[in-house]
């Protein structure tokens, strides 16, 4: 979402450029000069700069003298330059690598002509014009080939600047950033008071990195802030495709859809609702215990919760134009998320977590949604293994990730494929618990009779064979041999 710029907003704008004691690294005031090729210079120079300096945008202004900062009013009139047939506008941009954000906006003040040159700060790489990178040094525009130690600080920017650090709303009023905003729920999230006025809550807001002033003097929402506490996700447009949709199948397959629905709410403050829309969509188990019948949820509630935060933390933000999905299907649930994971999917339970999306992880463990320690992974296995279904799969799709829980399944109706993995995560889980996988401890995951030992050896040799498992103590007995997993 970007609100217009208005004649107030841009008034408002230029005066507090106008009040910096000198130009910037992102700013820069012209009179007239207006060469096509100097402007394309500077879109580069001044856009990697704005990264470098941590601004949002940056500004290049016709109508100011450079030294006084004073209005002197500008002839140039961006809409009427033509390099040979193609309008300045359409040249620059077909010119510039990668596209970025910018326009002109011509206004005036104190009754003279000023034309405001609104640049979009650079993500992912330098911006080049014609093939050339440039950068400001000072208040000098320079090829940035040439100043090695600001090329690498400008890589080491986008290497460290997240998804969640750039802006989801710009310039928008404190009333809106209100309207936009789920703040009750952030305090009510957090177990803290909600203030008694708006200053405070705009405070806290801008403390947690949701919020930041403008040099104009209204307020930009971080991704962060959106993605948490959207009212209504459709409300920035940049992050509409990043609401999790829901989707129940008739039947094991993706013919016949029962019930489709996308979310709506950031993924703070709709946390919950979305974890109680999956589970009022999930069928249910009847089981027989002491004589009376009892209906149960399908899947533990607490795997759903893990593998639905894990979906929402460790997706790539910057694969477009798709976002987290959850699939019900009569056999199993498939929740999916787009990138690649940062760790092997074997190695899920035992790794330390990565993410990259740090701060919004971090959001959500002050809340309580996922934990400091681990991926959530080893309870979801613990969770399967108490209930005695099929152990999860996690696999890599083309650019997604995706987590499969399995509807129960008598060990009978599992094939080798569900027991090779049974058995790997099962040793994985006793041995991230400092302790080891036997052929006791098999039986009672598989829910096996004490005296079927040869099953359970029979299982163990499978997933030996399938390299994911091996021998702990080869010198030991048969009857006490112990197990781990094949990269312990």
């Amino acid at each position: 979402m970007t609100t217009d710029r208005t004649p107030e907003y841009l008034m408002s704008l230029l005066q507090e450029l106008c009040k910096l004691p000198s130009e910037t690294e992102w700013l820069e005031f012209k009179h007239n000069y207006a060469d096509p090729q100097e402007i394309g210079e500077y879109l580069s120079a001044l856009s990697n700069s704005a990264a470098l300096c941590g601004k949002a945008h940056a500004y290049l202004v016709w109508g100011i003298d450079d030294k006084t900062h004073d209005i002197v009013g500008t002839d140039f009139s961006p809409f009427k330059v033509k390099i040979g047939n193609e309008e300045l506008e359409n040249w620059l941009l077909r010119l510039l690598s990668p596209k970025i954000h910018f326009r002109f906006y011509p206004f005036e003040m104190v009754g003279l002509q000023v034309i405001l040159l609104e640049i979009g700060r650079a993500f992912r790489h330098p911006v080049q014009f014609q093939n050339q990178e440039f950068i400001r040094v000072g208040s000098y525009k320079k090829k940035l080939k040439d100043f090695p130690e600001k090329e690498r600080d400008l890589w080491r920017i986008f290497d460290q600047t997240p998804f969640e650090s750039l802006i989801a709303a710009e310039n928008v009023t404190s009333d809106e950033v209100l309207k936009l905003l789920d703040y009750p729920a952030y305090f009510e999230l957090l177990g803290r008071p909600l203030p008694d006025n708006k200053t405070g809550i705009l405070s806290a807001l801008v403390n947690d990195d949701l919020l930041r002033k403008t040099d104009a003097g209204k307020w930009n929402i971080t991704n962060l802030g959106a993605i948490l506490l959207a009212k209504k996700l459709e409300d920035f447009k940049s992050l509409k495709s990043k609401a999790v949709r829901v989707i129940s199948y008739k039947g094991n397959s993706r013919i016949e859809t029962i019930r489709e629905q996308q979310g709506t709410k950031g993924y703070a403050n709709g946390f919950e609702g979305l974890i109680g829309f999956i589970n009022g969509l999930l069928p249910s188990n009847e089981i027989i215990k002491q004589a009376l019948r009892k209906t149960v949820p399908m899947y533990p509630d607490l795997a759903i919760r893990e593998l639905v935060a894990n979906a929402l933390l460790h997706q790539n933000f910057f694969i477009s134009g798709t976002g987290p999905m959850v699939e019900i299907f009569d056999d199993r649930l498939e929740i999916r998320n787009p990138g690649v994971p940062l760790v092997e999917t074997e190695r899920f339970l035992d790794s330390p977590p990565r993410s990259r999306n740090e701060a919004l992880a971090s959001f959500m463990r002050r809340i309580g949604v996922c934990e400091e320690r681990g991926s959530g992974v080893d309870k979801v296995v613990f969770q399967t293994e108490f209930f005695q279904l099929p152990a999860p799969a996690f696999e890599v799709s083309g650019d997604n990730t995706i987590a499969v829980l399995f509807a129960h399944r008598p060990l009978t109706k599992m094939d080798k494929a569900d027991r090779v993995r049974a058995c790997y995560l099962h040793a994985c889980l006793r041995y991230v618990n400092r302790d080891f996988m036997t052929n006791t401890t098999l039986r009672e995951r598989f829910g096996i009779d004490p005296s079927n030992k040869s099953m359970a050896s029979r299982y163990i040799r499978e997933a030996i064979d399938a390299y994911t498992i091996k021998l702990y103590d080869e010198d030991s007995a048969m009857k006490l041999r112990k197990y781990v997993p094949f990269w312990a």
